[in-house]
């Protein structure tokens, strides 16, 4: 049989298609939170983009067949944890782990199946951070826990999976050896490229640090010079000739006479 067949089950298809497309944008607008939280805090953004997508009937179908299971909405729920699912591509590698535990933290979201494949990579070169979490999605007789499954990877990584996939489906999963061999290549060389690109990242962060700090220094070694110049003592320049104060000022000569 085919989902949905039967009016019964084409209202329980549209209830449970609800409660993962409303999983999918629960947990899309906390990854929004914190990534915007992290450009406050450090100015700098760890995700480059975020994709987002329900699974097609048809891909579902195919999933539980080919997992030897019934094709039913209960089997659906149960077997299969990339309904919805989310990728998140970030710039660097460290940003991958960084992203998942600030993920893991929220206090609603609950991990059930983390897979490494960038400490464990497939045979073929497939490289990405999988996880399926439970979000609760209030209605309103009550919470219900729904399934999405979240990738993490770079843009190499995801530059290479694109292909990778395409050329899975346009052979059936029958690619010729050599063509296998070639892409386990390529994805060698997007791991190259990927720890290329972090450790010059790591050293344009550490120049433009030093710069900073020679500008800060430049600029309080020429701020004591100009005191010695006028004779003032650093931090306690004199009041403008002209007689007037800033509001900071008249608020620091209050404090220091104890009003």
């Amino acid at each position: 049989m085919n989902i949905p067949e039967t009016y019964n089950q084409l209202d329980q298809w549209t209830t449970v298609m609800f409660l993962y497309n409303s999983a999918l944008k629960a947990i899309n607008t906390k990854i929004e939170i914190l990534n915007n939280e992290f450009i406050h805090l450090y100015n700098y953004n760890p995700i480059e983009h975020i994709k987002s997508r329900l699974k097609t009937p048809e891909s579902i179908v195919k999933k539980l067949k080919r997992g030897g299971h019934e094709v039913t909405i209960p089997n659906m729920i149960e077997h299969l944890s990339d309904i919805a699912g989310i990728r998140i591509i970030c710039s660097f590698s460290p940003d991958i782990y960084r992203i998942a535990e600030m993920i893991a933290r929220q206090s609603d979201v609950t991990v059930l199946v983390v897979k490494d494949y960038i400490k464990n990579p497939k045979p073929n070169g497939y490289k990405s951070y999988h996880m399926v979490v439970t979000i609760p999605i209030y209605l309103s007789d009550g919470p219900v826990d729904t399934k999405v499954e979240i990738q993490i990877r770079t843009i190499a990584m995801d530059f290479w999976a694109s292909l990778e996939h395409k050329i899975y489906y346009k052979f059936e999963g029958n690619a010729p050896d050599y063509l296998e061999q070639e892409l386990k290549a390529c994805a060698d060389m997007a791991d190259m490229l990927d720890n290329k690109m972090f450790s010059l990242n790591q050293a344009i962060t550490k120049i433009a640090e030093e710069q900073a700090k020679e500008k800060e220094t430049a600029k309080q070694t020429e701020k004591i010079k100009k005191a010695e110049r006028e004779n003032v003592p650093v931090g306690n320049e004199q009041e403008p000739k002209d007689g007037k104060r800033s509001v900071a000022d008249a608020y620091g000569n209050r404090k220091e006479a104890g009003e």
